[in-house]
């Protein structure tokens, strides 16, 4: 791919990691963001992390199907952080807009309310991972100590996902589709590595 399109596609990158953002902003400073705010934000945060968690696991299966998608893999890091970014924002909102900073009150809510217990389990998987994503953390780590490491996108997805269905009313599926792409990207792995040594065999 030529540089000048890869520019263009990381500014498109950019521009769209940080919309729910600039949304969430422009709506605060103009009263648009309905009637409860609060409710708002966390669910536009809320749904900017699961949806950038799956692209960012997208990449490696697309990459895998064609050498000519090698180019993914430049943007893993960027959608990494971003749903790491809207992640922190997600759980911001809920300390200090929900909880108000009460501490007894959020170890209350962490021990009775699951989807609480799961979100925190869910933003704490991506803490190493935000962590150690630097080149300097793949040179200290190693590329296969950083690569078992920063499987815990799959337990952070897979979290998050419980967290968004236990959060919703019985009967409402709105997760559904997202939980559908998810299963999807987990199976991608086993299958891809196993066409792969099925691949080797044949050729050997």
């Amino acid at each position: 791919m030529k540089h000048s399109h890869l520019i263009a596609l990381k500014t498109a990158a950019w521009i769209a990691c940080l919309y729910p953002f600039a949304y969430l902003v422009w709506g605060a400073f103009t009263n648009h963001l309905g009637i409860d705010q609060t409710a708002t934000i966390a669910f536009t945060t809320g749904l900017a992390t699961l949806r950038l968690l799956l692209i960012t696991l997208a990449i490696s299966p697309l990459r895998r199907l064609s050498p000519r998608l090698a180019w993914l893999i430049q943007f893993r890091r960027l959608f990494g952080l971003f749903a790491f970014f809207y992640g922190t924002l997600h759980l911001l909102t809920y300390v200090g807009l929900y909880a108000n900073f009460d501490v007894h009150g959020m170890i209350v809510d962490i021990e009775k309310r699951r989807f609480i217990t799961m979100g925190m389990a869910a933003w704490l998987l991506m803490v190493p991972l935000a962590a150690t994503s630097t080149s300097w953390s793949i040179r200290k780590l190693g590329g296969r100590n950083w690569n078992r490491l920063h499987m815990l996108i799959y337990a952070a997805a897979v979290c998050g996902m419980i967290h968004y269905w236990w959060q919703v009313k019985t009967g409402v599926l709105t997760p559904l589709h997202m939980t559908i792409v998810l299963a999807a990207l987990l199976l991608a792995r086993p299958v891809m590595a196993w066409l792969k040594r099925r691949k080797e065999r044949t050729v050997a």
